[in-house]
């Protein structure tokens, strides 16, 4: 409880200054002329200008509020290394003891630093202050932080905690810690599919003398290069790029004889593949209502390189028009078919004959073309049914369907086959899930026999319309219809045939997000999505390999046909494995190479400015391996520029209080300042009187 005088003038403040100073003037010259009763009269005046001051006792009822001490523990991955969690524990446990037996000290224990697939690095002050956050400035004693010292948000200055009270550090490890890390100097994020990209580092040892290393380069999983890099020096490799989308490139180090961890022994580049200017060849036979439609989807792509020609004068046209007249480009073929044919990513037959415009030398070069890696596409009409169909050249060994020689000429809607339903490139073409699908009708389809290719696409009959198939290291698509065109056109309300001819494009390049076998990681903030895609009934189980070595089996689930998707908390930061014992996946959660483990090795260095700014200490739990744990005192201190001893930490005991009541007593009010008022003009009177 605590007693004040407080004042409400009954009147502005200038009035009662004005008062005032009259009354000191007139008690002053009645003290100067040694009126009889001077001294009265100043009391009666006083009076009168203090209850114009309406004066007031008061009272207050306080309450004092506890001190608040934070203890944050790093649980981050780093403190898992060595004998560092035992002493976290331990000294835990002995400060959780000392803290709650000081009084009128309120404990918070707030635990950080855990890895949760977003966070990269160690946070104890973002902790920190969340912790305080509902706790006003003037009740803070201090905080207690149980780390290795390696702290990844340190404020630059202490005006960045929030608070005046003391920070401790106590450090876990030891002094001499030896650990190998591989430090990236550069690293592209971008790279020419088919070039090369230039990444540079260096490998780095703490507590141990300069020496060699073996150091292994992979891309993707698959071993590019092994060489023996001395310690300390920049290296620069030179990596392929062989497919569009993450190449994942690490660089593996040898251990260090006795080092903390072998985790940071290895590096993460994460490169995208970017294809240069795709180069495509387009032959159309003759001009048809269709031609303009593979022209126009090829042409919208900037990244497409288009070279496109129209065999309109064959040789057996004779009209004895003079060469010099016409107005028509020469058919370069030996230039494309021979000399230049490897240039290009994909070649395209639409509607075209055998007319004598091609060799059949050409015809066995395209075939080599296609097993040596090409792409080819054949957009077949009656010519495919005819006795110049392609299928009588040396294409047929490539070819995926046999035509019969019959056209089909009647209404029909295309539609998925089983394994279209599961193939990405035709898997969720819109409208291919209603029954019939919601595309416009067709009009003519030539009769084949599909050999070993996959029939993704059918027609009437179930006879096949669009065929796949892989030929060596190439692939061959044939489409038995040449009525794509009427989509095109909008005709009956039309259909996806953009998506349909650039996913079969895609497809023949080797998109690999177009794969029909293939394993894929995803990252999605806190959850890691593994996705097998599939042309089979079942799959078999994933197994999961984490950044720290740990591994665990996942079942996937049937989640669209062709697809097993299974979604799992992605608890570490760092590079991911996915495999089935066939394929294999990589991703990576997370910075490519987070902070967490960049340097390892236990140290006071980087929280002791700060700390000592604050009052405050960094200092070892043990000073050598296998030391027991020390733990020092904590002392209450009630002011002080410094909290801390050889033995002894402090934290700064506050004073804070929260007022449960007020009582207040005017002076002048009712009786009482009417008897003072009353009283000073009779003790006036009283003394003129004698």
């Amino acid at each position: 409880m605590t007693f004040g005088l407080s004042f409400a003038p009954l009147v502005p403040d200038a009035v009662l200054w004005a008062v005032a100073v009259t009354a000191i003037v007139v008690a002053a010259l009645l003290l100067v002329a040694r009126t009889r009763g001077a001294w009265v009269r100043a009391a009666a005046l006083a009076l009168l200008v203090l209850a114009l001051a309406n004066p007031s006792l008061t009272r207050e009822d306080r309450e004092p509020l506890s001190s608040v001490a934070v203890l944050v523990v790093d649980k981050s991955a780093s403190q898992g290394f060595g004998d560092r969690a035992a002493q976290t524990e331990a000294a835990r446990a002995a400060l959780t003891e000392r803290l709650q037996r000081i009084p009128g000290l309120e404990l918070r224990t707030v635990e950080a630093g855990h890895a949760d697939g977003e966070t990269d690095g160690t946070r104890l002050f973002s902790a920190l202050s969340a912790a305080l956050a509902d706790v006003p400035p003037e009740r803070v004693a201090g905080a207690v932080m149980i780390t290795d010292g390696r702290v990844h948000d340190v404020p630059a200055d202490t005006s960045g905690l929030g608070f005046a009270a003391p920070v401790h550090a106590l450090v876990t490890g030891f002094p001499g810690e030896r650990d190998r890390r591989v430090v990236l100097t550069s690293a592209p994020r971008f790279g020419i599919v088919g070039q090369q990209q230039s990444v540079t580092f260096r490998v780095e040892d703490t507590g141990a003398p300069r020496g060699v290393a073996e150091v292994r380069i992979s891309r993707d999983g698959e071993t590019v290069e092994r060489r023996t890099v001395r310690t300390g020096d920049a290296v620069r490799v030179q990596v392929p790029i062989p497919h569009p989308g993450q190449n994942i490139v690490e660089i593996e180090t040898s251990p260090l004889d006795g080092e903390l961890t072998p985790l940071n022994n290895r590096a993460v580049v994460s490169i995208d593949g970017v294809r240069d200017k795709l180069r495509v060849l387009l032959v159309s036979g003759e001009p048809h209502a269709g031609e303009r439609t593979w022209r126009n989807l090829l042409k919208s792509d900037a990244n497409v390189d288009l070279v496109h020609f129209t065999i309109l004068r064959p040789p057996e046209k004779q009209d004895g028009t003079p060469i010099n007249e016409l107005s028509l480009i020469a058919f370069p073929t030996r230039e494309l078919f021979q000399q230049k044919i490897h240039e290009f990513q994909l070649i395209i037959f639409d509607r075209y004959a055998r007319q004598g415009v091609l060799p059949i030398i050409y015809f066995d070069n395209i075939a080599r073309y296609v097993r040596d890696g090409g792409a080819v596409l054949v957009a077949a009409g009656p010519d495919y049914a005819s006795n110049t169909s392609l299928w009588r050249t040396p294409l047929e060994s490539i070819l995926p369907a046999e035509p019969s020689g019959r056209v089909t000429e009647q209404a029909f809607r295309a539609a998925l086959t089983d394994l279209g339903k599961r193939h990405p490139v035709t898997r969720t073409l819109e409208g291919a899930k209603a029954e019939p699908p919601a595309w416009s009708r067709w009009f003519r389809l030539v009769d084949a026999r599909a050999g070993d290719g996959m029939t993704v696409m059918k027609g009437p009959d179930d006879k096949p319309l669009l065929v796949l198939a892989r030929e060596g290291e190439g692939r061959v698509a044939l489409l038995l219809s040449d009525h794509i065109w009427l989509w095109a056109r909008g005709y009956e309300g039309g259909g996806p045939h953009i998506d349909l001819l650039r996913r079969l494009s895609h497809w023949l390049m080797k998109q690999p997000d177009l794969e029909e076998e293939a394993l894929r990681l995803f990252a999605r903030g806190r959850d890691l999505m593994v996705q097998r895609q599939t042309m089979g009934e079942t799959v078999a189980p994933i197994t999961l390999t984490a950044p720290s070595g740990a591994t665990r089996t996942v079942e996937l689930d049937a989640a669209d046909p062709g697809v097993w998707r299974k979604s799992i908390e992605a608890n570490e930061l760092g590079l991911w494995r996915a495999t089935d014992g066939t394929l294999t996946a990589l991703v990576n959660v997370g910075p490519p190479n987070p902070r967490e483990f960049a340097e390892v090795t236990s140290t006071t260095d980087e929280l002791a400015p700060l700390l000592d700014a604050t009052g405050g200490s960094a200092r070892r739990l043990a000073a050598r391996a296998g030391a027991d744990v020390d733990v020092p005192r904590i002392v209450p201190v009630r002011s002080s520029e410094t909290y801390r001893g050889d033995s002894w930490i402090g934290l700064k005991m506050r004073e804070a209080s929260v007022v449960r009541g007020v009582g207040v007593l005017p002076m002048f009010a009712g009786l009482l300042g009417l008897l003072l008022l009353v009283g000073s003009l009779a003790a006036t009177w009283a003394r003129e009187g004698r």
